[in-house]
């Protein structure tokens, strides 16, 4: 059985791709690599973000992997101009999947170039994977396995937070695991 665990970033200092992890960010950080310790990783791939990086160095450096990056894993642009009312878009993008605001992409579009990566993923050799991305980007890939995956679930999602795919001949099952929340 091929296991990709899921993991959000931890709490960050802003949205833009250089954006740092908070103090307790990083505490979210330890938190989760204490959490992840004894699964059995393998191969790590993260969004080339720092916050994504950071989230998951300290697990990486405990069971001494390397951290791939790719871009697929980047946040999922909504639009190039700044939106009042982003929240109530992000949520019609849920409903309409091919919604496309000047220079974002739809959320079939971002979807798509995630669930590329996932095909390479379980090509490998590793059976036990990581990923880190961002709450948009794994909102929609929860919701490729789980349709009934949508905008009030996103709202719910922790930062950090992790999901489960476990996938063999038959299915795909996917769950979460662990949540910031749980340590509360």
């Amino acid at each position: 059985m091929k296991k990709i665990y899921f993991v959000r970033h931890g709490q960050a200092t802003g949205q833009e791709p250089d954006a740092q992890l908070t103090d307790e960010g990083a505490r979210q950080a330890e938190q989760l690599a204490d959490f992840m310790e004894n699964i059995g990783v393998e191969y790590i791939v993260s969004s080339p973000w720092k916050r994504a990086v950071r989230t998951i160095q300290p697990l990486a450096e405990r069971k001494q992997l390397q951290v791939y990056t790719d871009p697929r894993l980047q946040e999922r642009v909504l639009s190039h101009e700044h939106l009042d009312h982003w929240l109530e878009v992000l949520e019609q993008t849920y409903l309409d999947e091919d919604l496309k605001l000047e220079g974002g992409e739809s959320s079939r579009e971002a979807a798509n170039r995630v669930i590329q990566l996932i095909q390479e993923l379980v090509e490998r050799a590793e059976n036990t994977l990581i990923i880190v991305t961002h709450g948009a980007l794994l909102s929609l890939l929860i919701r490729y396995y789980d349709p009934q995956f949508g905008f009030e679930e996103w709202k719910k999602l922790s930062n950090p937070d992790v999901y489960l795919l476990e996938l063999n001949e038959a299915e795909a099952k996917i769950h979460r695991v662990w949540s910031i929340d749980w340590n509360k």
